[in-house]
């Protein structure tokens, strides 16, 4: 990366220029800062300027004390500021410019005048909030109106800041602002403390203070990892260790992770949140609490793509990829090996006693010692799992050993029934699908790619239409959207953004900083 200086833009116009040079050229990423910048916020940078299926992006970081954030006797006056400094590390770390504004430019009517965007008290009077009141109204109104400036298409935020993500993603939502909000694990140093800005106060006698946090966090975890589940020992456990260390402790709190909202147990995901003083700063940390690892459930018709983009999705997360498919296709395939009727399910349940089906890492997969891998996918398979996956015998069958699969979590499953009957408290349940004409013509490709005779477009369409009646319409385990599942409808998107946009949804549920992946 550049050893000089990020450029520097100061005037609204200066950055209305710069912004539409950019926009003309791909996508456009923002990372909001304060300043005194360090290897967090490095570390955003990078992540922002990483490409995602759409262009290199440009990334844009801005620098500005925001006032209205700041209550009567905080450090205000006293925030660190290093712009110098900052448009160097900013350069290193891959910003295109740093956009230092000052405030008539960000409230032009003056900051006694200006409009206020008032977050919901819900998630505004707990934690952080409750010793600060009036910190995320300021928080919400100078990113809005940040955004509003720059006009991003993906806004990248640091998950150290845990309350502040959850606050903006809010705003953003509820006001419909055409940006994707990105977060990004927090960032530690060697001993695990939290990296800040405000770590600059701490003398190195307060910075070994400090690190209690950070210990009393994982001892809590640890405590969990144990068994413990009530609120109220996990708590204690954290507030043991920063008494201990002499540190004034603000809260400590169990919550929801999305909606802030107390626990007297922890669940599949738990937030145990923590703010305390030591010395001059007000030090801030969480860590996540789980049961299992995270389970996404894709789900949709015939043709839609699933299998290829969860197995890149899968990847990308570090989490196993359950071909669920394959699963019925191989049943599917042994039954007529052996000459049965695939509509007869009293023929079709004694083949699956003893059945021996393995899904191999590399994606291959075995029955009863026979490698099925390639024959699975042939038209006559396809012609007639819908059949044999409509029989309760072999629903039963292979689900149980689906679930057998997922106790421990840690997986991504697609297939027809996945986020209703399968894995129903599936982190993650996404519906994915496209039109039939999208279908037919992807299936064609798909054909031809693997030597088989390619049928017309027409007759591709009416078989698709036909399998996406008989799986719908099923009396056993139809193809049904879940209740609480995303709608991703992929006409029209290239590969790569239907993994981006899937990868968008589960950080909007599992954190990095609880499932990092590889």
């Amino acid at each position: 990366m550049s050893s000089r200086p990020a450029p520097l833009l100061t005037t609204h116009r200066e950055l209305a220029l710069w912004c539409e040079r950019q926009r003309a050229q791909g996508p456009l990423h923002f990372v909001p800062t304060m300043g005194a910048l360090h290897q967090g916020h490095q570390q955003l940078i990078r992540r922002a300027s990483q490409p995602r299926g759409q262009g290199i992006p440009s990334v844009l970081v801005s620098v500005y004390v925001n006032p209205m954030q700041f209550g009567p006797n905080e450090d205000l006056a006293r925030y660190p500021r290093q712009l110098a400094q900052d448009r160097l590390l900013a350069a290193a770390a891959g910003a295109a410019a740093v956009w230092a504004p000052d405030t008539a430019t960000i409230y032009p009517s003056g900051l006694e005048a200006v409009t206020r965007l008032v977050p919901p008290e819900s998630l505004t009077g707990v934690l952080c909030g409750a010793s600060r009141p009036g910190h995320f109204t300021g928080v919400a109104t100078v990113v809005a109106r940040l955004l509003a400036l720059v006009r991003p298409d993906r806004l990248i935020l640091g998950e150290k800041d845990w309350q502040q993500l959850v606050v903006l993603r809010r705003v953003v939502a509820d006001l419909g602002l055409p940006v994707v909000v990105e977060g990004c694990g927090t960032v530690r140093q060697p001993d695990g403390l939290a990296l800040s800005s405000r770590n600059a106060y701490l003398s190195p006698q307060q910075l070994l203070q400090a690190q209690a946090l950070p210990r009393g966090l994982a001892a809590a975890a640890s405590l969990a990892a144990a068994g413990e589940r009530q609120a109220a020992p996990l708590i204690a456990q954290v507030r043991q260790h920063l008494q201990a260390a002499e540190l004034q402790v603000d809260y400590v709190e169990l919550v929801l992770p999305h909606t802030l909202a107390a626990l007297p147990l922890a669940g599949p995901l738990a937030l145990l949140a923590a703010a305390a003083h030591c010395g001059p700063a007000r030090l801030i940390d969480h860590i996540f609490l789980m049961t299992r690892a995270p389970i996404v459930a894709i789900d949709g018709p015939a043709g839609a793509g699933k299998s290829t983009v969860t197995k890149a999705f899968a990847q990308r997360l570090g989490l196993i990829y359950l071909d669920t498919g394959a699963m019925y296709r191989a049943v599917t395939w042994w039954v007529q090996q052996q000459g049965v009727d695939p509509s007869d399910a009293e023929a079709v349940a004694p083949l699956l006693v003893g059945l021996d089906l393995q899904l191999g890492a590399d994606q291959s997969v075995t029955l009863n010692g026979h490698d099925v891998t390639a024959a699975i996918r042939s038209p006559e398979v396809t012609a007639q799992v819908s059949t044999v996956a409509a029989h309760g015998c072999v629903r039963d069958a292979l689900t149980a050993q689906q679930q057998a699969m997922g106790q421990r979590g840690g997986l991504v499953a697609e297939g027809r029934d996945i986020g209703t009957a399968v894995f129903p408290d599936a982190e993650l349940k996404v519906f994915l699908t496209a039109t039939v004409a999208e279908r037919a013509r992807r299936r064609a490709q798909d054909l031809r790619q693997r030597g088989f005779a390619v049928p017309a477009l027409v007759e591709l369409e009416a078989q698709i239409a036909e399998r996406d009646h008989l799986d719908s319409t099923r009396e056993i385990a139809p193809l049904l959207q879940a209740a609480d599942a995303v709608e991703l409808v992929t006409d029209g998107m290239a590969i790569e953004a239907v993994i981006q946009a899937l990868v968008d949804l589960f950080r909007s549920r599992v954190p990095e900083d609880a499932w990092p992946g590889p």
